[in-house]
This record gives C-alpha cells, sequence and structure tokens, in this order.
C-alpha cells in the first residue's frame, strides 16, 4: 500500500504478507519453499471468496489534506517473483 500526495511525493509504503507462515522447526526464522517448510507458525493466508479488512495508519504531514493510495495485490511464489493481481487507486480526503 503507496500513499502519496497530489504532487506525486511518496508519504507512505507499507505492504502484508499473506500465506501460511513456516520453519523448519529449528528455530524460529521463517522459510519459503516447500522443501523447507516443516512447522507452521500461523496462518496468515487469503481464503478463496472470503474478504479481508485491513487497517494501516498514515501519520500525515500538517499541510497535507488529500492522498492517492494505491494498493497492490501480488501473487509471490519465490521472494524475487512478484505477479500482479489487482490494483486500486483512490484519492481520500481529510476535507470530505
Amino acid at each position: 500500500m503507496t500513499a502519496k500526495t497530489s504532487d506525486g511525493k511518496e508519504i507512505f509504503n507499507d505492504y502484508r504478507i499473506y500465506m501460511p507462515q513456516s520453519t523448519t522447526s529449528r528455530n524460529k526464522e521463517m522459510v519459503y519453499g516447500a522443501q523447507w517448510k516443516t512447522g507452521i507458525i500461523r496462518d496468515t493466508s487469503l481464503q478463496p471468496y472470503q474478504s479481508k479488512n485491513e487497517t494501516f495508519e498514515i501519520k500525515l504531514p500538517a499541510t497535507v489534506r488529500t492522498v492517492d493510495v494505491t494498493v497492490e495485490l501480488t501473487y509471490q511464489l519465490f521472494p524475487a517473483d512478484k505477479i500482479p493481481v489487482h490494483t486500486v487507486t483512490k484519492r481520500v480526503s481529510l476535507d470530505r
């Protein structure tokens, strides 16, 4: 999720990963790849046909009243591979 001012300056950037989070069961470090996963820490995956609500809190500079928020949903099989699924951009104003 990215928030930019009306002149294009980025003021916020954050992301969330939705997946079954797994370890090798030797330590608490999260690992990628089915060949390494032996213990599930927690499941934060997106389930089919179920909605998911998230909250992002953005501290705006005092002079900023309107931002353009872009949310991107990507599929990531491996850390370097990101496949875009859906993107939404909306203008959000504190004056409404």
